[in-house]
């Protein structure tokens, strides 16, 4: 049984740190682990670059650090924390584990809204207005574990919108070209995009090239 409420220390942001990175240890697996530390130092290095203040790069870094902590619960369970909001919801529950860390944490007493919003966002991508959340994103997508997606890796320690249009552009391309529904949170992204704001279509126009790994309805 999922504890309802912890008590996480009061001694500054390494404390809480240490007390969250114990807790992701113990809610994943091994191998999720290390992509965990991947994602927060990528995180941490993006935000850096992106010139984010030092308080939203201490943001992405635990926010990183938070993303996939309920990424190994039981389907029953992702389904409890995170009921479904649509047909891709309900038939694919690992889409629903960045929503239900989000339920996890604010159980557990967690209440910065910014790495909340960045941990909830991380399976179908930012709404828009959170460069945290946008930092986690394209760490998710493009940790060096991976092995794929390292061009948005590249331009994002360049340009970190035009890495994230690219990863959502692509992503969006991707499903859309399989014929796979895009996930409605997605799409919400992709029209959040600078460059697609005036668009009334959800058909994206094709980026360019790239490999993308198979991130499908926040599977990962």
């Amino acid at each position: 049984m999922i504890a309802r409420r912890l008590d996480p220390p009061t001694g500054g942001f390494g404390a809480a740190l240490a007390f969250w990175e114990q807790r992701v240890r113990l809610m994943v697996k091994p191998r999720r682990f290390d992509h965990v530390l991947r994602v927060a130092a990528l995180a941490a290095e993006l935000a850096q670059a992106a010139h984010l203040s030092s308080a939203e790069i201490e943001q992405a870094y635990l926010a990183g650090i938070l993303h996939d902590i309920a990424r190994d619960l039981p389907d029953a369970e992702l389904l409890r924390l995170a009921p479904p909001e649509c047909e891709i919801d309900a038939g694919h529950p690992l889409a629903l584990h960045g929503r239900a860390a989000r339920t996890l944490l604010e159980r557990w007493g967690f209440r910065d809204p910014v790495v909340l919003e960045a941990v909830e966002d991380h399976t179908t991508g930012p709404r828009g207005g959170n460069p945290v959340a946008a930092c986690v994103y394209i760490a998710d997508v493009s940790e060096p574990g991976r092995g794929v997606n390292a061009d948005i890796r590249e331009l994002a320690r360049l340009d970190l919108c035009a890495a994230l249009e690219r990863a959502i552009v692509s992503k969006v391309t991707y499903l859309q070209g399989r014929g796979i529904c895009v996930h409605p949170r997605t799409l919400c992204a992709y029209h959040a995009l600078p460059g697609q704001a005036q668009s009334s279509s959800a058909d994206p126009a094709p980026p360019a090239p790239l490999q993308l790994h198979p991130h499908l309805q926040g599977s990962d």
